[in-house]
């Protein structure tokens, strides 16, 4: 029953804001090592170099999708290589499948994109503004001259990070030196600024504004990783069965009697980035940060109790430990049948794309032929047959290729524009040879209606030989 004047009920929240404090710990100084790394190799890779001779690009990770090529070092991807990128893929998957299952949502915690910038804009902001009280002193303020000053500041630096994120990010499809170039020039392609500003505007808001928010909300991720753990997974838990029941620090030893050694100083929840209590059990918000263990550490040694009230933990282990039995090892939990099957996946389709990188020949060809008209009939009663063969050849030089052919009847093949069955195709490119094949008046293959050909192309330098499968069509009387 509702009143006239009564407001329906909200079914939006409003947005809390975070402000995680400052710690200090392993994980804190794991994390730092990998944001550097992280972002060390986003922003510096399209830099490299790597000389591929005269005829090729020299940036050493380069999507060229002019050309329709990927550049890998020394690795490169055609097109009709496809599969490589969906086996590096499905490798990615089954990846995060495995580190899942064996430690949680490490990945989330560790490396993720997200996760990363967010780092970086806290540092900036705690920078600028101050730990934790100072930053939730300035965000009750009213405003004025110093916190404008410092919210210009702060989003200044934002969005220099942001704009380096979107510049560094379209270096990969181009050479990185010439399009910098271009764009301080304003010569680059509209493309180039359209994707920097939109790569721009994601970063500033994602990681600035809408941090815990996106992982929440925008990230499948959180709603997937139940599936993929159980209760021998690795992950961020609190120890209730020693932390309970919590109280505040007894000066006298007498009045701590019967209280566990959570001390309730709110040093786990004050340090998460996304603003949850550890001690409520496992959430879908947690990314698995370990930040609260540091801080939890730290009090402990303060007070004089053991590390480990939170940590990294298997349920199963709780379950032990509350019981007075000894946990698993932590090589027990790592190696279990689910993590040994993504290990045996992931490792399988790592090994077929390494034994095809190794084995794939530098040479290729495809056979189209001519639909229209099927086939020609000569004054002389002779079948011809037209083909487009496209040749590519992935070597850094100019290479010479001689075309044959394979079947049950006796063929004549002649080139466009060549004489002989010789042709040439330029370093690292491909070719559209047209290719004509006559079947003789009164050759069997004049009456059959198809009959089977097979056309060859030999790399006269190196010797190596590939083919491609075909038809030849006759009247089919």
């Amino acid at each position: 029953m509702t009143f006239q004047n009564e407001q329906p009920a909200s079914l939006y929240a409003a947005r809390e804001p975070v402000f995680p404090r400052r710690v200090s710990g392993r994980f804190r100084a794991l994390k730092w090592w990998i944001m550097a790394v992280t972002l060390g190799i986003y922003y510096i890779t399209p830099w490299i170099r790597w000389d591929r001779g005269p005829n090729l690009p020299d940036q050493a990770v380069l999507v060229d999708l002019a050309s329709r090529r990927f550049f890998f070092f020394w690795i490169e991807i055609w097109p009709h290589e496809f599969y490589f990128v969906a086996g590096l893929l499905i490798m990615a998957g089954l990846g995060l499948f495995l580190f899942t299952s064996a430690l949680g949502r490490v990945w989330c915690g560790y490396a993720c994109p997200q996760t990363v910038w967010t780092d970086l804009f806290i540092l900036v902001e705690r920078w600028i503004e101050g730990d934790r009280n100072a930053r939730l002193r300035l965000w009750n303020q009213k405003w004025d001259l110093r916190k404008l000053r410092l919210r210009l500041t702060k989003w200044t630096v934002w969005l220099g990070i942001a704009v380096a994120t979107g510049g560094a990010w379209v270096f990969y499809f181009t050479d990185a030196p010439t399009l910098l170039r271009n764009l301080l020039h304003f010569e680059a392609h509209p493309a180039a600024y359209i994707t920097i500003a939109i790569l721009t505007l994601t970063t500033f808001f994602f990681g600035g504004f809408f941090r815990e928010q996106i992982c929440i909300y925008a990230c499948p991720w959180p709603r997937i990783q139940a599936a993929m753990m159980d209760e021998d997974t690795i992950t961020v838990a609190y120890r209730d069965w020693r932390g309970e029941p919590r109280g505040k620090l007894k000066k006298a030893p007498a009045d701590a009697v019967g209280q566990g050694d959570c001390i309730d100083c709110l040093a786990c929840v004050n340090v998460c980035p996304m603003g949850i209590d550890i001690r409520e059990g496992q959430q879908l918000a947690c990314i698995t940060c370990a930040l609260c263990i540091d801080a939890c550490d730290e009090t402990m040694d303060k007070i004089g109790k053991p590390r480990g009230l939170i940590s990294y933990l298997a349920l199963s282990d709780e379950v032990a430990e509350k019981a007075g039995a000894q946990p698993k090892s932590v090589w027990s939990h790592v190696f279990r049948p689910r993590t040994m099957l993504y290990t045996f996946l992931w490792a399988s389709v790592g090994l077929g794309l390494l034994v095809a990188l190794f084995i794939r020949s530098d040479i290729d060809v495809s056979v189209s032929p001519i639909r229209n008209p099927i086939f020609v009939t000569l004054s002389d009663g002779a079948i011809r047959n037209t083909y487009d063969v496209r040749i590519r050849n992935m070597h850094g030089e100019e290479r010479a290729f001689a075309l044959s052919f394979t079947a049950d009847a006796d063929f004549v093949m002649t080139l466009e524009g060549e004489e002989g069955l010789l042709t040439t195709v330029a370093p690292d490119a491909q070719k559209l040879q047209r290719v004509y094949v006559t079947a003789p008046a009164g050759s069997p293959a004049t009456r059959a209606p198809r009959t089977d050909l097979r056309i060859w192309v030999e790399d006269l330098e190196s010797g190596d030989r590939v083919h491609a499968d075909t038809l030849f069509n006759g009247r089919g009387q």
